[in-house]
């Protein structure tokens, strides 16, 4: 899907973190988590998945960084294939294709039109265990079939923590300067709760954390990488999910992958174990945010779960972290970009869990000190960022 005409975005792009809330709070309980002087604050829905749909840094009438889809939120009607709500952070599991995927039952062909997205991570309530002012627990019971008819039985545990401004700039070896910071993370956990192990042979479940953002002409997701040759660690980037990326559209050097985030044609990237590092962002010029998300990884770590749209030859060989663009409805509204990053393909006896923790950080604020951050962690430059692609893509 692609367009050509209209203003990326389903709403203004400067909405007010107050007005994204109320809304959410007219149709389901919304949960905000906030810092002691309220300019950090967070909103989490437990009903949507538990998802974290939005964030600000600079307080409730600050600017709200999270993408919402209001139509289809204020909808009591769900709809057949995905429930696009939107949300900073949604925990999804993988593999989406493939012979072990969890969106296509057994005989689907792999089209859209027999893609179906699983309800517990797509529309059901998560049930809150705890709650304070800056965390809140959720947990849920689920079942997946696979391609392969094998059941899957899972306990989510999924927890959302709202970070210290200035403990999440010591993590990522910045200092806060003069901008303004909003930080938050998910702890997200899956137990094998049936009586067989995954494995290989039968499938393996892989945590997947997605940040859906609000697109703008010039902004720009960023993916640094691990430098090498292709015959020792393969290609620098996967463009293959949804036919070739143009070359208008995702760029390299010699320690980044570019990719167009302007919420105008659909495009997918991702970046393999051998060149993944743990952390990506983008660069939004329009909204001036900076937005980092990093993940643990867990060490040697090189079975990932493939969720290619097909039978695959190495149902492990996919990617740790993915970018998408999304051109949303034919009218312009509802477009999007994602930051996506995804745990190990956990291999579980019964009663083991896997884990998987994205952070979140926004940063906004002058230029020098947003260009200081950006430098020192994706390691190149605001003016690298925005001069990497075309000013003007052909669509």
């Amino acid at each position: 899907m692609e367009r050509t005409v209209g203003r990326p975005g389903q709403g203004s792009a400067g909405n007010a973190f107050s007005d994204d809330v109320a809304f959410l709070k007219g149709h389901r309980e919304t949960i905000v988590l906030s810092s002691a002087d309220q300019r950090s604050q967070v909103a989490v829905v437990p009903s949507m998945c538990g998802r974290v749909f939005t964030t600000t840094a600079t307080g409730e009438s600050g600017t709200s960084y999270g993408f919402l889809n209001r139509e289809v939120i204020a909808s009591t009607v769900a709809l057949p294939k995905i429930n696009g709500y939107g949300g900073e952070d949604r925990f999804w599991l993988g593999p989406e294709g493939g012979q072990f995927a969890i969106f296509f039952g057994q005989g689907d062909r792999f089209t859209l039109d027999d893609w179906q997205t699983p309800a517990p991570i797509d529309t059901e309530a998560y049930r809150v265990t705890a709650r304070d002012k800056s965390n809140i627990a959720m947990t849920h019971e689920a079942s997946f079939t696979n391609f392969s008819g094998n059941t899957l039985k899972v306990r989510i545990d999924r927890t959302v923590r709202l970070i210290d401004r200035q403990t999440a700039c010591k993590d990522l070896g910045v200092a806060l300067g003069a901008t303004s910071c909003v930080a938050f993370e998910t702890d997200n956990a899956i137990t094998n709760t049936g009586p067989a192990a995954w494995t290989g042979d039968t499938g393996m479940l892989s945590i997947w954390t997605l940040g859906m953002f609000k697109p703008s002409p010039r902004c720009t997701a960023v993916i640094p990488y691990e430098a090498g040759s292709v015959a020792d660690r393969g290609s620098v980037v996967n463009d293959d999910y949804f036919g070739k990326v143009p070359a208008d559209r995702l760029a390299t050097n010699d320690r980044a992958i570019f990719f167009r985030a302007d919420g105008v044609k659909r495009t997918k990237i991702g970046t393999s174990p051998r060149r993944s590092r743990s952390l990506c962002g983008s660069w939004d010029p329009e909204l001036n945010v900076l937005t980092l998300v990093s993940f643990i990884r867990p060490a040697g770590a090189t079975e990932y779960v493939n969720s290619m749209w097909e039978l695959q030859k190495e149902p492990f060989a996919g990617d740790v972290i993915n970018a998408y663009n999304d051109a949303g409805n034919a009218d312009g509204s509802a477009s999007f970009y994602e930051l996506e990053s995804s745990s190990p393909a956990l291999a579980l006896a019964p009663g083991q869990s896997g884990r998987h923790v994205s952070r979140t950080v926004h940063f906004t604020g002058p230029r020098a000190d947003v260009d200081r951050i950006v430098r020192a962690t994706l390691e190149v430059s605001l003016d690298e960022i925005e001069q990497s692609l075309p000013a003007t893509p052909r669509g």
